[in-house]
């Protein structure tokens, strides 16, 4: 069987996309779809003087706002009506995830419950998901009410209607999204969430290249350098490749047993363990928390009303400065362990494998090979945590020496729109790979009829 699925892979063309019209309207919709995300981002919320608002996010953008702008695409920027994103629908996912491993009742649903259980775990993420993002819009809306840096306000009209209007504008929008990526992922291809990240993310780097470009002609950046920053995130991507793909497989056998009079079993197979079990969970808890108090120091500043103690530790952690980048490595390596101990649990894989008849090699059944597991994890953690961090430190060093290098260039988005793309393009091999089954069981039946 391997071997003849490694032939149709090898065998898939132009061809058979062609003939796979399922799929091209797939991929039709998904880009359909994203187009009108796109268009989106580009509406503003009513009742904001841009002017006041531009002033603000260029004193910002350094912050939180500047790192929530590259996964919204611009939107926060704009501040459009998307201007949360999936955001919140990210957050609400993780803490369930967080609550599904602590708490009985959750863990209990999520284990013996199936497929309804997974349904009801994910209501309420979006139940939660409404919750964090009218905090969040909430939040949003009381600051426009603020003075603002020049001493207006950026909302036109202050006041209840506009606050509520803002609110319900920034949810809906939030909401509208996570419905959009629903969608992908029931009629599109690859997982709808993932997907509006990586759009938005595509769709400002063009832009961070050009500004790269613009800076290296008028002499702001020097031009080795841009030449460098090009070649580096060519490398970059490549290496994020390489580590995403790679993989411990554990062999892993079934011993043979008699059914009536055929002997089943016998057979074995590989428990594949990735090197980044996280994916880029770490890079964006970090950067999301180390950022905070900048932005709070920001917003207090602009009404004048800053602690003291807050504006030293936003000096100690700002862009650059040493305490941010070991704060930053810290943070990545921490939730590179804790998120992999939430989606990997080696007592319920061992216990899978005992409940079949599987084993590996050399390692008793249960708890030894939990144990097992759970040392070989641990390793492979090791490894990739040291991944992320190089991935997500060293442009953040690049960056304390050269201010004008964009965002955009390398860390958590190279990451986004690395492991996006590779997760997409297997599931387009996967959709060939079964419309060529289909082909190959349709050639046998129509044998089978002449004879």
């Amino acid at each position: 069987m391997a071997s003849a699925a490694e032939q149709l892979a090898s065998n898939m063309n132009f061809g058979t996309f062609a003939r796979a019209k399922d799929l091209q309207k797939r991929i039709l919709f998904t880009l359909f779809v994203l187009v009108v995300y796109r268009l989106g981002t580009y509406v503003p919320v009513p009742g904001i003087d841009m002017t006041q608002y531009s002033l603000l996010f260029s004193q910002q953008q350094s912050g939180v706002l500047g790192t929530f702008n590259v996964f919204s695409g611009g939107a926060v920027e704009r501040m459009a009506i998307f201007a949360l994103n999936v955001m919140p629908y990210i957050s609400a996912s993780i803490i369930m995830q967080l609550m599904a491993a602590t708490v009985p009742s959750l863990e209990r649903l999520k284990k013996e419950g199936g497929e309804a259980g997974r349904k009801q775990i994910n209501q309420y993420s979006r139940y939660l998901t409404v919750v964090l993002a009218i905090a969040q819009a909430t939040a949003i809306a009381f600051s426009m009410t603020s003075p603002g840096p020049d001493g207006g306000t950026i909302a036109v009209n202050p006041g209840i209607f506009f606050i509520v209007t803002t609110v319900v504008t920034l949810v809906g929008g939030t909401m509208f999204l996570l419905w959009l990526g629903e969608q992908i992922t029931a009629r599109g291809v690859g997982n709808g969430v993932s997907l509006i990240i990586f759009a938005g993310i595509i769709a400002e780097i063009p832009r961070a290249l050009f500004q790269a470009l613009q800076q290296g002609e008028s002499g702001a950046l020097s031009g080795t350098l841009v030449v460098a920053l090009l070649i580096g995130l060519v490398v970059i991507m490549a290496f994020v490749v390489f580590m995403e793909r790679s993989q411990r497989r554990l062999l892993t056998q079934y011993p043979k047993r008699q059914v009536g009079n055929r002997m089943m079993g016998g057979e074995s197979s590989f428990l594949p363990l990735k090197l980044n079990t996280s994916g880029v969970i770490p890079a964006i808890f970090a950067s999301s928390l180390i950022m905070l108090p900048a932005t709070a120091a920001g917003f207090t500043a602009s009404s004048g009303n800053s602690p003291e103690w807050l504006t030293t530790v936003t000096a100690f952690l700002g862009q650059g400065q040493p305490g941010f980048i070991i704060l930053y490595a810290v943070l990545i390596i921490f939730f590179c362990f804790f998120y992999t101990s939430i989606v990997f649990n080696p007592e319920d894989v061992a216990d899978n494998l005992k409940k079949h008849g599987g084993f590996l090699p050399g390692i008793r059944p249960g708890k030894r090979t939990a144990e097992y597991l759970d040392y070989v994890l641990s390793r492979l953690t090791v490894i990739g945590a040291g991944y992320l961090t190089l991935v997500c430190v060293f442009p953040e060093i690049l960056r304390s020496q050269n201010p004008g290098i964009p965002f955009y260039i390398g860390g958590t988005s190279v990451l986004i729109v690395v492991s996006v793309t590779l997760d997409t393009v297997g599931q387009i091999q996967s959709h060939l790979l079964a419309h060529q089954y289909e082909g190959l069981i349709k050639k046998t039946k129509l044998r089978g009829r002449k004879r």
